[in-house]
């Protein structure tokens, strides 16, 4: 007998993002975008502002695309690769992660860089994210990096953050 998974939505997280947001969390996004954690879990936050960034983690809850194992990035021209070798937020289990930093944290709110969700999407935990654990020097692009063309453009592309072509 499998015991059911659960999860619990410990807050939300606002941004201006109503029906399109970005690919990536952009830094230096314009705007609102902050974590509202419910107020029984504020105690948590205790230590967490010695720390410049963050794991956000939440439920992504407004997909309207089906799950496919197969899914074409767009930015790629129409190559296509197995889901769990992309970020794409279709999922077998609608999960998103992102890293954001931290600007400031008054009682049960934590001021945040931009990130890329929609207004309103249900938080699941915040984790402290730690230099020398979680920045590895030798990651690489995999199969991003046999993309052709230029790699500035490519990374704008992987970002969804509009340019000039």
């Amino acid at each position: 007998m499998r015991k059911r998974i659960k999860f619990r939505r410990i807050g939300l997280i606002r941004t201006p993002y109503v029906s399109t947001a970005p690919y990536q969390p952009v830094d230096d996004e314009e705007g609102d975008f902050r974590i509202v954690l419910n107020r029984k879990y504020a105690a948590g936050l205790a230590g967490l502002e010695g720390f410049r960034y963050i794991y956000v983690i939440y439920h992504i809850d407004r997909l309207t695309r089906q799950l496919a194992m197969m899914v074409n990035p767009p930015w790629t021209g129409g190559g296509k690769v197995g889901v769990f070798a992309s970020r794409s937020p279709v999922r077998p289990n609608p999960i998103g992660i992102s890293v954001v930093r931290i600007k400031q944290i008054i009682d049960n709110e934590i001021a945040i860089s931009g990130i890329d969700v929609f207004d309103n999407t249900p938080l699941l935990d915040i984790k402290p994210y730690v230099k020398d654990l979680d920045s590895k020097d030798d990651a690489n692009y995999g199969w991003i990096g046999d993309v052709a063309g230029d790699d500035e453009h490519l990374l704008l592309h992987i970002k969804g953050i509009p340019h000039d072509y």
